[in-house]
């Protein structure tokens, strides 16, 4: 039975964390020993878990990345002891996910990983692995990775430091990352795989999975009809952008509804806006996706959101900025995409919604999250790679 250990900050825990289990959950139907190594939140899983870390070790990474932009090379204790249960299971084949977040030292993991035989898949989610700071520079527009990060002018960008060592970073994720031979990367979107080709990743082998949705639990629910236009979003993505449309929509004729928000965040909406804190139940979420008339995802930075791919699946049109790989998940018949910072043009899309009506899209919507973005078709794409590098070995 070949073993496979995937790592991520998370385990079936948001987006990153879901993606993994699934991957864990399809490998095992294939005959797989699955293990899912992580640092912070977790949620019940299907695989065998291993918890990186503790939270007084994530403490004081967090400390030395605000510090000494020291991102990813604290958790020294925590990663050595880590390589000793990997050495324990020795996997057939590690998946990385997101191994930034606090609880993990990647020099010291790559130290050991370049010196082993064990081939790697790495899933990008957003730029962390080729940007000497920044996991989304596109949210500062700055491309200085491009020839080697310096003088970094964004240690407010996550992950925030005082200080700035984004030279030193670049340089030792280069040469750590691009040394082991047998790694296979992995983007989520065309749009972050055309950045890698032109990164220091650029000489290995490449591709794009799509990510993927349980779209049994994502599916049109039974809805409560009403007089009013339900907006949804979730997160806090484009916060401040929801907040100017909520001025512009008039409160009668529509209803905005953000989920996944601090208290402090929900306290502070204004009138009209209804806030929900975030909710770990995909039921609770699926009913809430059926019940709008439109998903609006007015982000400034992101990959290729499956929150797009939830709400389609439950037959709900999607209104994204042109931002990163959001749009791809877009066709004409299931939404709209305007660029960012567009209120207008987010009122504009709204209105079409509402005068088309829901129906109209969301049978599309339905088939095309069916088509393109079921898990299982998505995720044996991992299966298919795993088990064609062990051919090989």
């Amino acid at each position: 039975m070949p073993t496979l250990l995937q790592i991520n900050s998370t385990a079936n825990w948001g987006s990153t964390g879901k993606i993994a289990e699934q991957i864990g959950e399809l490998a095992m139907q294939q005959g797989w020993e699955s293990y899912i190594a992580y640092g912070r939140d977790v949620n019940t899983s299907r695989s065998k878990l291993i918890k990186i870390g503790s939270k007084l070790s994530i403490y004081w990474h967090v400390m030395e990345s605000r510090l000494l932009d020291n991102h990813g090379l604290a958790s020294r204790c925590a990663t050595r002891k880590f390589i000793k249960q990997i050495k324990q299971i020795k996997p057939d084949i590690i998946h990385l996910h997101n191994i930034h977040g606090y609880y993990l030292n990647y020099k010291i993991l790559f130290n050991y990983l370049n010196k082993t035989d064990i081939p790697i898949v790495w899933t990008l989610h957003d730029c962390w692995t080729f940007t000497g700071h920044c996991a989304h520079f596109i949210s500062v527009d700055c491309y200085k990775w491009k020839t080697g990060c310096k003088k970094c002018q964004y240690g407010s960008v996550y992950p925030s430091a005082l200080t700035d060592f984004s030279e030193r970073n670049f340089q030792l994720k280069k040469r750590l990352f691009s040394k082991k031979k047998n790694t296979n990367i992995v983007t989520c979107s065309n749009w972050l795989h055309d950045f890698v080709s032109v990164s220091h990743l650029c000489n290995g082998r490449s591709m794009v999975i799509h990510n993927g949705i349980d779209i049994n639990v994502f599916s049109p629910k039974e809805r409560e009809e009403a007089n009013i236009t339900r907006i949804i979003a979730i997160s806090n993505k484009g916060l401040s952008d929801i907040c100017k449309l909520r001025e512009l929509l008039d409160n009668n004729s529509y209803e905005i509804t953000v989920v996944g928000i601090k208290q402090e965040e929900i306290d502070r909406l204004p009138t009209g806006i209804i806030g929900l804190p975030r909710t770990n139940s995909a039921d609770e979420l699926a009913n809430l996706y059926s019940q709008a008339d439109v998903f609006i995802n007015p982000t400034y930075a992101d990959t290729f959101p499956t929150t797009n791919l939830e709400a389609m699946a439950c037959g709900t049109p999607v209104i994204t900025y042109r931002t990163g790989g959001s749009p791809e998940s877009i066709t004409p018949e299931t939404g709209f995409v305007v660029e960012q910072g567009d209120i207008n043009g987010l009122v504009k899309a709204i209105e079409q919604i509402r005068s088309n009506g829901k129906q109209y899209y969301s049978a599309a919507c339905r088939k095309h999250a069916e088509e393109n973005f079921d898990k299982d078709k998505c995720f044996a794409k991992y299966i298919e790679l795993y088990n064609e590098i062990l051919s090989k070995r």
